[in-house]
């Protein structure tokens, strides 16, 4: 009942981009901060991006600042990731996640999310 479904990933030629959307069903997001995260093969899953549940900050790991930008939509209760200027090393499952916090620099770790959708494929070709 309670779930996050992500969508907008598919094949890009570096350079490109991308917009990655996070629904929410169940449960209204409102009141969660929601970080995008990721994981390529062989590597542990990274915080990519997060937005406070106000909206009013947002953060950025140090390989996307300037290329993706997060936002969300709380009347569709939906969460973004613009994603521009894509490289190949940005190839990975893309997944977003929410927790019952305002503060998305406090909520860094994967094992604080309460929620994940089941990750959208992201595959930037050279």
């Amino acid at each position: 009942q309670l779930q996050l479904v992500e969508s907008g990933g598919g094949l890009v030629q570096s350079g490109g981009s991308l917009r990655l959307s996070c629904a929410a069903s169940g449960f209204i997001l409102n009141n969660y901060a929601i970080g995008w995260f990721r994981q390529a093969p062989g590597k542990e899953r990274e915080r990519v991006s997060c937005i406070d549940a106000s909206g009013g900050a947002t953060n950025y790991a140090d390989s996307v600042k300037g290329r993706f930008t997060i936002s969300r939509d709380n009347a569709k209760n939906a969460v973004y990731l613009q994603m521009n200027s894509l490289k190949p090393e940005d190839t990975a499952v893309y997944y977003c996640a929410a927790v019952l916090s305002n503060a998305c620099a406090v909520v860094r770790g994967v094992i604080v999310y309460d929620y994940w959708g089941q990750g959208t494929q992201v595959t930037v070709s050279s």
